[in-house]
């Protein structure tokens, strides 16, 4: 896992530069931009991960609802304080730093329900019990949904996942699912904007907001095999829009070529892969709905990117972990990634 997890973030840092020293120097007159203030943000996570790794994990048990509620507290805080970057409000300064509490709250949800399922185990099987899981959640997946609907899909993905896993029973899933597609559908037609975002997927060639789809594409389909060489993409000089950040798969097509690609998704699922694992050995059910709920967050998060790039479903403005540019993920992914390693140490 740490293998994997490291070449990731290697490769990323490599990829980032490449794809945003165009921007940089475009905008601030640095190439390096971009690569310092995310190799800054690599750094303070990976040695945040290698703390949280040497703790013992079920620390986390006694501020687990405690993280939840500060998760609600800053939710709130970005509605009304909140800095705005491109037309969404998902940041809060503090001095000279800003960060997003959204990528806390996926932490902050994985440790609260991995602690309240662990107390309500044996109830588990109920759907009552289920339902009360789920609606607990749903507070901080409403606050992060008013600007951040990617994000709030993964926090539920996670609840989600995490009770199907303390779950003996699976005839509820189907209700729940069903459930699931209702809400959806409602939350959607509530705003216009998002009714649009449906009709640009299914013809981006229609419409102005389809530009960035389109030259995504375009840039998937010139890589061809091997692609055109790293540093090479000609679609990150101002076609694809802030290429480092949500479409960056698109650029990494482009440079290296199927190959390429499939050589990161692969690490991707070493990774999943591996979080598997740890959880299915974990010394208890706590451990293992941390790990369930790490391996959960990666292969939504993951997936939604991808599906997103190739234009698979509406885009939705979600990262590629470790690969993306975002101080903030970044941090929050790696101190996610120390907590599953605690998890792993305890293995026997």
């Amino acid at each position: 896992m740490l293998a994997a997890l490291l070449l990731l973030v290697l490769i990323g840092l490599v990829i980032l530069y490449s794809t945003s020293a165009y921007n940089g120097d475009v905008k601030f007159h640095d190439s390096f931009y971009y690569l310092k203030k995310q190799a800054f943000a690599t750094v303070l996570g990976v040695a945040g991960m290698f703390f949280v790794a040497n703790m013992d994990y079920h620390v986390w048990k006694h501020v687990a609802v405690l993280g939840y509620f500060t998760a609600l507290l800053l939710s709130v805080a970005v509605i009304f304080v909140g800095d705005e970057y491109n037309g969404s409000k998902r940041w809060l300064s503090l001095g000279p730093f800003s960060f997003q509490p959204s990528e806390f709250a996926k932490v902050a949800v994985i440790l609260f329900l991995a602690h309240i399922i662990t107390k309500n185990v044996k109830s588990m099987g109920k759907m009552r019990t289920m339902i009360k899981v789920m609606v607990l959640i749903l507070p901080i997946v409403g606050l992060v949904g008013a600007s951040n609907l990617s994000t709030a899909i993964i926090i539920l993905g996670i609840g989600v996942i995490l009770v199907f896993v303390a779950s003996p029973k699976y005839s509820q899933f189907i209700l729940m699912g069903a459930l699931g597609v209702g809400f959806m559908t409602i939350f959607l037609a509530l705003e216009s904007y998002r009714l649009e975002r449906l009709a640009i997927w299914r013809n981006p060639e229609a419409f102005e907001k389809g530009y960035q789809t389109l030259q995504g594409l375009y840039a998937i389909g010139s890589g061809g095999l091997f692609g055109r060489g790293l540093g090479e993409s000609v679609q990150k000089l101002g076609f694809v829009p802030e290429a480092q950040n949500d479409m960056i798969f698109s650029i990494v097509c482009e440079e290296l070529g199927l190959f390429g690609a499939g050589f990161i998704l692969i690490l991707f699922l070493i990774l999943i892969w591996r979080f598997f694992v740890i959880a299915t050995h974990a010394k208890d059910l706590f451990g293992a709905l941390i790990a369930a709920g790490a391996m959960g967050h990666m292969m939504i998060q993951v997936i939604l990117n991808i599906a997103v790039v190739t234009n698979t479903i509406p885009n939705t403005g979600i990262t590629l972990p470790f690969i993306s540019y975002g101080g903030t993920s970044v941090v929050f992914l790696l101190l996610e990634m120390g907590l599953v390693l605690s998890v792993s140490s305890l293995i026997e």
